[in-house]
């Protein structure tokens, strides 16, 4: 019998054809880099459940964001975590927060930088949860109204892109309207859409210090079993004016990130969360995978599932190999 006259080998029989015919491609300009602001100055504390991660004061993250855009990543995600809490989260929505004060110094320090902030209450709240509570039950429109305050106050200090992660119904319509009622029309929003309950945030909670008090999120964060209601999220998000669309996490959720980049013509980011982070870096350091490898194949799948940004605290590391 003869051999078929295709051989697929062929293409794959060394790493100069292998990148010529290579169909996905992440580099630097898909990433964003996500960044942990405290008080103070000169610090810069490692997240024990993520290693190589830390919380750092203003002057660092603004010496971590140069480093991020002379390495062509081109935007940072800040993460605040104030001084003081209490059961409103004020300090979400103060000018001299921790993400304003760290908005306007980076843009010093690298204007064409673009500064994403997250816009949520659970790092501010004394009791962690995301939003205004009436006794143990998070309230939905009391909780907009706050986080639209949160919004344009990143916005005024210098934020480029505002994300919203706290999955209350219709704060982007809030929000939308007090950016424009405050003239930052331009401003635009990417909405943590699809952000599913799950068990991938352990170790965010210890780098941002926002772990619920009591009970969990399930009330207001999506179930992980449901993919159909995702669309059902980013339609609405859109509606009400977002301008980006995130699946959160990627990995257990690259069906739905394909089913939304199908579905919907606007930009698709994807976040690379902590638990995705601290699993590859605890098997590298025992040796059981290599972690560049690991962390190219999973940055690939994600990106091939239709991401266009992908957050990941593996930007910086990924960026400079490049």
């Amino acid at each position: 019998m003869p051999f078929p006259d295709q051989r697929p080998r062929r293409l794959r029989r060394n790493e100069t054809m292998r990148r010529l015919v290579r169909e996905t491609r992440v580099g630097p300009d898909d990433l964003m880099l996500p960044l942990f602001v405290v008080p103070g100055s000169g610090v810069e504390n490692e997240v024990s459940s993520m290693p190589g991660v830390f919380q750092q004061s203003v002057d660092r993250v603004a010496e971590t964001a140069q480093r991020a855009f002379d390495a062509g990543i081109p935007s940072v995600l800040l993460f605040g975590i104030p001084e003081s809490k209490d059961a409103r989260g004020s300090e979400a929505w103060s000018d001299d927060g921790v993400v304003q004060l760290a908005a306007a110094a980076i843009k010093k320090a690298a204007p064409d930088l673009l500064v994403t902030t997250d816009v949520c209450l659970c790092e501010y709240t004394d009791h962690g949860h995301c939003g205004v509570l009436d006794g143990e039950v998070v309230l939905n429109d009391e909780t907009c109204e706050l986080l639209a305050k949160e919004a344009v106050s990143h916005a005024r200090a210098g934020a480029d892109l505002i994300a919203p992660s706290d999955m209350m119904d219709g704060r982007i319509g809030f929000i939308r309207e007090a950016l424009d009622e405050n003239g930052f029309q331009d401003v635009p929003i990417m909405s943590y859409a699809a952000k599913y309950c799950s068990a991938f945030y352990g170790p965010f909670r210890d780098a941002a210090d926002s772990a619920p008090q009591f009970g969990d999120r399930r009330s207001y964060q999506m179930d992980p079993a449901n993919a159909r209601e995702a669309l059902t999220e980013v339609q609405l998000d859109l509606d009400e004016g977002a301008d980006i669309v995130m699946v959160k996490p990627a990995l257990a959720y690259l069906d739905v990130i394909q089913s939304v980049k199908d579905e919907f013509d606007c930009p698709v980011a994807a976040y690379q969360v902590s638990g995705e982070y601290s699993m590859v870096k605890a098997a590298a350091r025992n040796g059981w995978l290599d972690e560049t490898r690991i962390v190219d194949e999973t940055l690939t799948a994600i990106k091939r599932a239709g991401a266009d940004i992908i957050i990941t605290y593996f930007a910086l590391d990924v960026a400079q190999r490049r």
